[in-house]
């Protein structure tokens, strides 16, 4: 048996097409989606992802306004430019990346963001709507998460749901997102008890830890789908060297460039799983394709106005 790996990149296709069609149908009213993408010193990774973010608004005729205040800025400051971002009328969205630096009060930069312009879906506003079942701004990879699940075929309706993380941006959101699409929901942790034999009785699994290659084959139930969210950097020739041991193409390939990307998920899983998210290739990709499903959601609901049908699904059903 060989596990179907759901490819990130046909899911965001086909939700920048229907999305294209709603921002014609906007823009036909008068008005262009904007998003505002704050990026707070030199973190080369979170450069690496507002660039693929702004790049992703390029292609669909999003406006972006890129803002990229110094590692030294403090609260007090990224306060103040949320809060000119707020008020303005031609973003409809606000994208802080993280992580931002230690000094910097990240939960209370978050929730200064007006709950109308989080398309991240990280603030309580947005995290209370999505707990009692009302429409709004999902967080973007559970919300993504679903999209492949629902483009894929794969009914969450009855299922056992085994969700392996507890963050509020993935783990939590994610379980809420099952709930209400009637699966029976089980949340893990670093703490649960009996991991493998909860995990092998799911129909499906969500891999939220961040731990590299954490989730064993014999962990997966025969035909069980698995979301690997999981993306985890690894730079260390000896754990590479541990990871890679069966595995010569990848450990050469990371010997020659330092550097290799990972899930959560043993990659033996794929002969056990009946489908898989590669990583990369998954389930990133539609992450951002959700940041802007969600920017594009977001200047339709402040303006007041319906242009068309959302592109992908992000409200929640009791």
């Amino acid at each position: 048996m060989s596990a179907r790996i759901l490819q990130g990149s046909a899911f965001r296709d086909a939700i920048y097409a229907e999305l294209r069609g709603e921002i014609d149908a906007l823009r036909a009213a008068g008005i262009t989606p904007g998003l505002a993408a704050v990026l707070v010193g030199e973190n080369p990774a979170s450069k690496i992802y507002v660039r693929n973010k702004i790049a992703a608004c390029e292609q669909l005729g999003i406006f972006s306004a890129p803002f990229a205040p110094p590692a030294s800025t403090t609260t007090d400051e990224l306060l103040s430019l949320v809060a000119e971002l707020n008020r303005r009328d031609d973003i409809d969205g606000i994208l802080v990346q993280l992580p931002l630096p230690p000094q910097v009060d990240s939960k209370r930069v978050l929730e200064s963001v007006s709950p109308e312009k989080d398309v991240d879906g990280f603030h309580p506003v947005s995290l209370g709507r999505l707990v009692s079942g009302r429409a709004g701004l999902v967080a973007c990879t559970p919300a993504g998460c679903m999209e492949i699940l629902r483009r894929s075929g794969i009914r969450a309706e009855g299922a056992n749901a085994v969700v392996l993380g507890r963050s509020d941006i993935v783990g939590k959101p994610m379980a809420l997102l099952l709930m209400h699409a009637n699966a029976t929901v089980t949340i893990c942790h670093s703490k649960t008890r009996n991991l493998p034999e909860i995990v092998e009785r799911a129909d499906i699994v969500v891999a939220a830890m961040g731990r590299p290659w954490m989730v064993q084959p014999e962990w997966i139930g025969a035909g069980a789908t698995v979301i690997d969210v999981g993306t985890n950097q690894i730079t260390d020739a000896a754990e590479a060297e541990r990871l890679f041991a069966r595995y010569p193409e990848r450990l050469e390939a990371f010997k020659k460039k330092g550097s290799a990307l990972v899930g959560d998920v043993h990659p033996g899983a794929a002969e056990v799983a009946g489908a898989l998210t590669p990583v990369p290739g998954g389930v990133g990709l539609l992450t951002i394709a959700m940041l802007m499903s969600n920017t594009v959601k977001a200047a339709r609901l402040r303006r007041g106005r319906a242009a068309g049908t959302p592109a992908a699904a992000g409200v929640a059903r009791s």
